[in-house]
């Protein structure tokens, strides 16, 4: 159940502190609570609970307010319930009417959180902020040019005429893909097979004691052989090909027979879940990883669709990127489209290795829905200049970076201005690069920790629409200094003008 509070926005100034004083309006989580529309954000949250039933659950913002700063600060589930604790302002965000010293949830309330936020739901929300943030920001300009101006009527009924009339191409649009590498060891056949051949013995030995008297003797396992077999190899710095093959076949003989007693003891009576369940969510694993080993044994192909390179995270796939650093990451992709003022969103996100440049179309009509238009130009690398990308962007106005198909021109000033454009975007496309960079070495994208896949898509759009915030507040801290700078300036401009006055006055 979802008990939905009608009120007004929650001002800081009404938040009560016990131990006196209030609250100041300069401090960063007063001014990013002020860039959310609490209100508007949380009828999606609310559809998700029965109307009547159950204990009702924590508010929108609560839950929101509480991921937002788990991903700004990099905090685990239990620090982040005792920052909330100790910081007032830190409560005021997550939406509480007064200072509290109890903590306001438990850290395992964390798990829901999550689950009921997922990412598609976290994206819409990172587009309705940064929409919401802008108009807060032009907002508060245009209301200062027309405190200074005295005037700005007939704004409103102009944009209503624009509104209805086409809009031309405006903007660009910058676009990459990149990898977010997930929290694994790093996969070898060998590893996986001695990974499972482990779990299968634990399971043989849980499944044994149910049928004990019915079954016999204990299936023979050689398990001390197989660990030395392991270990012959895997200690090796740099062992051959012919003594990793030797090892790998050891191992899955090993597993084949263990799974083979496992099939004879589930017929006697054993229950596959004597382990856990997690041991049999990973039994299916092993199964499957024994599949795809076998095959990739006895062909000459080092390739396999869905191939699994960890037993706890079977969604994960190895990623090829063709970096220096690693040619090969292992977690999810994801598509990133970076605009003018610097906002970044999750256009697309797969576990599976994909081709980036399918997304380009997608990626145009997304900047069309939020901007009422195309961009102008849109900034991408080799991999998006397709005949077919070509061919949409010319169909709807938009150039493409990168120079034209064809023979060069035979004019060498047309050819030195396409060499200086050609230049001048990828320079321009240097900035989702950064975006790219500032995610994974600031906002937690170089390295998932989550285990889940729907949590792991979870973290990776919190951590964009954080990183919106944070532009949206130095959008918002850059205002402030431009509209002081202008009230200085005409401070100066009005004193010297009083200053000549006088002195005319006085010269009379």
């Amino acid at each position: 159940m979802y008990r939905r509070e009608h009120r007004d926005q929650l001002s800081f100034e009404d938040f009560f502190l016990p131990f006196g004083g209030k609250l100041s309006g300069d401090n960063r989580w007063i001014k990013l609570a002020e860039l959310i529309p609490w209100d508007e954000l949380e009828g999606d949250y609310a559809a998700q609970f029965c109307k009547g039933f159950g204990a009702p659950a924590k508010p929108f913002r609560m839950a929101l307010g509480a991921l937002i700063i788990k991903a700004r600060m990099g905090l685990t589930d239990e620090e982040l319930v005792e920052q909330i604790k100790e910081n007032p302002y830190l409560q005021f965000f997550i939406g509480l009417e007064a200072f509290q010293y109890s903590a306001p949830f438990d850290p395992s309330m964390m798990v829901y959180f999550r689950k009921r936020l997922p990412d598609s739901v976290v994206n819409d929300c990172n587009e309705r902020i940064v929409r919401h943030g802008l108009n807060v920001i032009r907002s508060s300009a245009v209301d200062e040019h027309d405190s200074s101006d005295g005037g700005g009527a007939g704004s409103a009924a102009d944009q209503k005429i624009e509104s209805k009339t086409p809009r031309p191409n405006q903007g660009s649009l910058l676009i990459d893909a990149t990898c977010v590498p997930a929290d694994i060891r790093h996969p070898t056949d060998l590893s996986l097979l001695n990974e499972g051949r482990e779990l299968t013995e634990t399971l043989i030995d849980a499944m044994y004691s149910q049928v004990r008297e019915s079954f016999g003797h204990k299936p023979r396992t050689h398990r001390k052989q197989a660990r030395q077999q392991f270990l012959a190899v895997a200690k090796k710095k740099r062992p051959r090909f012919l003594k990793i093959r030797k090892a790998i076949k050891q191992q899955l003989g090993h597993l084949k027979r263990n799974l083979a007693n496992i099939d004879a003891l589930t017929a006697c009576g054993a229950s596959l879940l004597a382990a856990g369940r997690h041991a049999y969510q990973k039994l299916l694993v092993v199964s499957e990883l024994v599949r795809q080993q076998n095959i990739l044994y006895r062909s000459d192909t080092r390739s396999i669709p869905a191939r699994i390179v960890s037993l706890c995270q079977a969604h994960i796939r190895p990623i090829v990127r063709g970096k220096a650093r690693c040619n090969v990451e292992f977690g999810a992709k994801i598509s990133l489209s970076v605009t003018d003022e610097g906002f970044a969103f999750l256009d697309r996100l797969s576990f599976d290795p994909y081709n980036e440049g399918e997304d380009l179309k997608v990626q145009a009509q997304a900047y069309r829905r939020r901007y009422g238009c195309y961009p102008e130009v849109i900034c991408a690398d080799q991999i998006y200049r397709t005949r077919s990308n070509r061919a949409f962007c010319q169909r709807h106005g938009i150039r493409l970076s990168g120079p034209r198909l064809g023979r060069p021109k035979n004019d060498p000033e047309l050819v030195a201005a396409e060499r200086r454009q050609f230049v001048d975007d990828q320079r321009r496309r240097n900035a989702v690069e950064g975006k790219i960079g500032q995610g994974k070495r600031r906002y937690g994208l170089g390295l998932i920790r989550e285990k889940l896949p729907a949590t792991q898509g979870l973290s990776i759009a919190m951590n964009v629409l954080v990183m919106n915030l944070q532009k949206l507040l130095e959008l918002l801290c850059l205002y402030f200094v431009l509209c002081w700078q202008l009230l200085v300036s005409a401070a100066r401009a009005l004193s010297s003008s009083s200053r000549e006055l006088s002195c005319q006055l006085s010269g009379a």
